[in-house]
């Protein structure tokens, strides 16, 4: 069978009890960088069979990997931080498992935009998670049509690309929109700054940006409760 593992996003605290004895008795571990895997298996004592599976090799490889489960064999899935199949590979490898007949179990932990929405002031009733924008083309076609999204919505970004991205935000969506861009969830110097695009994209102008990034951003029509101050 097949089990996906979360792994901690950056607290190695945040690994669960289950985790860690669903890798300690799979017969193989697939990870997407086995350098950054590696340190997580060493935290725990887990020494297993470790391979690379990630976007470059998938297509060739998750056929044969559904054999070494029909064989007997089980496999646990691992991304480099969250969920596998989150803005992560995971998807081919369960197409070709329940194509197959083969079990397949994802395991609940860390997702980095949970947090992140939960966090962010905004409404968590109804929310769409769009992952990474597109970087060229299709770019401005998407953001016309996220301008008209009615959920909270939910991004990741690269530090180098969020200021380019909270302009093109404001640009489309207007520099009253509120949002709330959090980095470096669960570690030392975890950031929540909350406001609107144009508050933000300022904050985050006058410093050095580090870490992985969730932009939470209001919906259209969205109105901030009266006294609720979400700029601190």
């Amino acid at each position: 069978m097949l089990f996906l593992v979360p792994t901690p996003i950056g607290n190695l605290a945040d690994m669960t009890f289950r985790a860690v004895e669903v890798l300690k008795n799979a017969d193989l571990i697939l990870a997407e960088d086995t350098r950054t895997s590696s340190v997580l298996l060493n935290h725990y004592n887990i020494n297993k069979p470790l391979s690379t599976y990630h976007q470059h090799n998938e297509h060739k490889i998750s056929g044969h990997l559904a054999d070494q489960m029909l064989a007997g064999k089980t496999i646990a899935l691992l991304t480099d931080a969250g969920t596998p199949g989150i803005s992560d590979p995971a998807y081919l490898l369960v197409k070709e498992c329940i194509k197959n007949n083969i079990e397949v179990q994802c395991l609940p932990g860390a997702t980095a935009f949970v947090p992140a929405l939960v966090n962010s002031g905004l409404p968590t009733d109804s929310f769409c998670f769009e992952g990474f924008l597109p970087l060229k083309k299709g770019r401005q076609t998407f953001l016309k049509r996220m301008a008209e999204e009615k959920r909270t919505m939910l991004f990741y970004e690269s530090p180098m690309r969020l200021l380019r991205t909270l302009k093109d935000f404001g640009t489309y969506f207007g520099l009253e929109r509120q949002c709330c861009v959090s980095r470096e969830l669960t570690k030392r110097f975890e950031e929540n700054k909350r406001g609107t695009l144009q508050e933000v994209y300022d904050h985050f102008s006058a410093k050095t940006v580090k870490g992985e990034i969730v932009i939470v951003v209001a919906g259209k029509d969205y109105e901030p409760i009266k006294n609720l101050n979400l700029t601190q």
